[in-house]
């Protein structure tokens, strides 16, 4: 069981890409909607947060990301055709230089 998850809300065209990839056994109803999870562990849970400050955690420690975190989250599912895909995600979706000045060469 993984200390944290990413809800993936779906649509029509997410659930399409989600059936595609062969992984529509793995679609869950969270509060009235159709989702699938995506598991990760505490370091990579850490991580985006750093990268994503606005992230919020529910009652069972799952979070949603914005949509165009969302978006590649779903592209990185489709072509890999699992869910278990956050070793590789973390590296699309967290920055660790976001939101910092560049710092000026030292000469």
């Amino acid at each position: 069981m993984a200390d944290y998850y990413i809800n993936v809300i779906l649509d029509e065209a997410k659930k399409a890409k989600i059936s595609e990839a062969g992984l529509a056994d793995k679609i869950v109803t969270i509060d009235g909607k159709e989702a699938v999870q995506v598991e990760m562990s505490r370091k990579e849970q850490k991580k985006l947060v750093k990268g994503f400050s606005d992230l919020s955690f529910d009652d069972s420690n799952a979070c949603q990301l914005p949509a165009e975190a969302e978006a590649t989250l779903l592209g990185i599912i489709a072509d890999m055709q699992t869910l278990d895909v956050m070793k590789l995600a973390i590296m699309k979706l967290y920055n660790p230089l976001a939101g910092k000045a560049p710092r000026a060469a030292l000469r």
